[in-house]
């Protein structure tokens, strides 16, 4: 039972730890240049451990690029555009890392600091894949009539020195184009490129007749957005309608080409549809299957072990019977006569 049990330990120990203590989101693309934010959240008997991050394919021989117990100010080079937070409260460290390249590809982890010789460190994976293309912060963006609303546009670094087009969706001789500064501007679209991530196309005086899909488009890449008129309130004027970001420009995962028909789902349609599992319920379902396994395991191994001690207990007191000599039992026995005729004979 020993080695069972010292084999289902270390089983415990090293596989099924870093499931029930450690997770972290998905796998994500994002665009060459920009920046990007993972959060790790961990259980609550970690609050004071040491949390790492590192690169590599392999947990046990991946480069580590930022500790929480690491100086400020002592980075290594290549390692200062990698940032970590750790939040014991919410059980949470956020690990930012800036201005990524093509190289910056690859698998990542978040480690809890463990240690001693019969525990591994608890971790959770993620793949990183950094690409050339664009993204849109907001894929449908509605406003009233009369007012104007801003479209922002987010594209990687290799296209910077590329001319950047706003068009209507299947008029591409509608299409407004900057000049050499990254400016264009008319009395109904302004456009304004900052010349390193992204350009801003705003639609001023909106009119019932803008309603559709338009393109954001850089170099030989466009992604798809709606713009929905809304009729002007009639209880107050109402304000100037501009986009806000449903998520930082940090974290949006992207696809390098986007279709009117594969675009992002419009926020009021996504969040209506996103339906997460509480964190606990994930790690609470590994741990209960675990331990079915275990029982399935040890409940076998035990009945055989009790049916062998009782094999062999019975087994050794029939050979302690067969061991007695019978000479002095047939010694000590008496002749009984059953026939009455013998009983005569003898004067019985």
């Amino acid at each position: 039972m020993t080695p069972l049990l010292f084999f289902a330990f270390l089983l415990l120990s090293r596989l099924p730890g870093s499931l029930c203590r450690v997770t972290t989101v998905g796998d994500l693309a994002v665009l060459e240049g920009r920046s990007v934010t993972i959060p790790c959240h961990y259980g609550p008997q970690y609050a004071s451990y040491v949390k790492y991050w590192c690169h590599g394919s392999v947990k046990d021989l991946c480069t580590s690029l930022v500790r929480s117990d690491a100086p400020r100010g002592q980075a290594a080079p290549g390692e200062d555009k990698v940032a970590m937070f750790d939040d014991p409260v919410q059980q949470v460290f956020t690990v930012t890392m800036t201005e990524l390249q093509k190289e910056d590809s690859g698998w990542y982890w978040c480690g809890v600091e463990v240690g001693g010789v019969w525990s591994a460190d608890v971790t959770a994976s993620l793949h990183i894949n950094v690409i050339q293309g664009m993204s849109v912060v907001n894929s449908m963006v509605s406003g009233e009539e009369g007012t104007s609303v801003t479209v922002q546009c987010l594209y990687s670094q290799g296209y910077r020195q590329h001319e950047k087009r706003w068009c209507r969706s299947g008029d591409w001789s509608s299409c407004l184009v900057t000049d050499g500064e990254g400016r264009y501007e008319d009395q109904a679209v302004e456009i304004r490129d900052d010349l390193t991530k992204a350009f801003t196309v705003t639609l001023k005086g909106l009119a019932q007749r803008d309603t559709g899909w338009y393109w954001c488009a850089a170099g030989q890449q466009q992604v798809a957005v709606y713009i929905l008129v809304t009729p002007p309130s009639t209880t107050a004027p109402a304000p100037t309608v501009t986009s806000p970001p449903e998520e930082s420009p940090q974290s949006v995962p992207v696809s390098p080409s986007v279709s009117p028909s594969l675009s992002p789902l419009p926020r009021h349609v996504a969040k209506g549809a996103d339906h997460h599992r509480p964190l606990w319920e994930f790690p609470l379902m590994v741990c209960g299957v675990l331990f079915i396994l275990m029982v399935l395991v040890l409940l076998p191994w035990k009945i055989l072990d009790q049916y062998n001690k009782t094999h062999r207990t019975r087994q050794a007191e029939l050979e302690a019977r067969l061991s007695d000599p019978p000479g002095d039992d047939w010694q000590n026995t008496s002749v009984v006569f059953l026939n009455s005729a013998s009983q005569k004979v003898y004067g019985f």
